[in-house]
């Protein structure tokens, strides 16, 4: 996947996982660096758990599905962290 793939896939499954988890704005640049950061954490979850050996390839809906609860995952750890959780 190239960068521009990347900030894509990022930006959407960011903005729809803020959408999801109420609570969480984090602005265009914010939710597309949680975007990016759950693809990187749901890629890597994903390829251990199924035992596959690329869970973020492409530009598709398994990639996005992957990256949605990765960017989900990664909202909720931020919660956890004092100053930047909820708004």
């Amino acid at each position: 996947m190239n960068i521009l793939s990347w900030i894509v896939i990022g930006l959407i499954a960011g903005w729809l996982a803020s959408k999801l988890v109420r609570g969480s704005q984090f602005g265009i640049i914010g939710d597309t660096i949680i975007g990016v950061v759950g693809a990187l954490l749901g890629g890597f979850v994903a390829a251990q758990v199924f035992k596959i050996p690329s869970a973020v390839s492409g530009f598709n809906l398994e990639t996005l599905v992957v990256a949605l609860l990765g960017s989900i995952a990664v909202i909720f750890i931020l919660r956890l962290v004092p100053g930047i959780g909820r708004r």
